[in-house]
């Protein structure tokens, strides 16, 4: 059962951690050089949420079993709800935005030193409100975590 914790919480760290970085891939300057390596780092920290994520989620749901919990009890059930929230606000939401905002400056002919484009401002401004909603989220679900009873 300490192994089952262990990565546990090494897998909520390890794939939760890299998604408050992210603040860095969207909060650039207004510069498109400057956006177009922030999105591309933003596309490799991606991959530590969606596996590390994952694991916690499955092993979170063994520590419950296992554990003698009930899938009633009010922090289990609230953090799986968040933990969907946060990957229907990050993965179906932020995600595609991210990419149309990467293709758009990708796609057109502009020099890094450019400001960004109206639309591609637009995109990224939207990008920064689902980042915000999903690591509020994500902070309320650690907050769960370390709170449990």
């Amino acid at each position: 059962m300490k192994w089952l914790v262990l990565i546990h919480v090494m897998s909520s760290i390890i794939g939760v951690g890299p998604t408050f970085s992210d603040i860095f891939c969207f909060g650039s300057g207004g510069w498109v050089g400057e956006l177009r390596k922030s999105l591309e780092l933003f596309q490799v920290l991606n991959f530590f949420p969606k596996i590390g994520g994952t694991i916690a989620v499955l092993s979170g749901l063994l520590l419950v079993w296992l554990g003698g919990w009930k899938f009633v009890t009010f922090w289990i059930i609230a953090s799986l709800i968040l933990y969907v929230a946060i990957q229907v606000v990050a993965v179906g939401l932020l995600g595609p935005v991210a990419a149309k905002l990467y293709q758009g400056l990708s796609d057109q002919k502009l020099n890094n030193e450019q400001e960004l484009p109206k639309e591609s401002s637009l995109l990224l401004a939207k990008a920064d409100r689902l980042y915000y909603t999903a690591s509020a989220m994500g902070v309320l679900l650690f907050i769960l975590m370390i709170m449990k009873p």
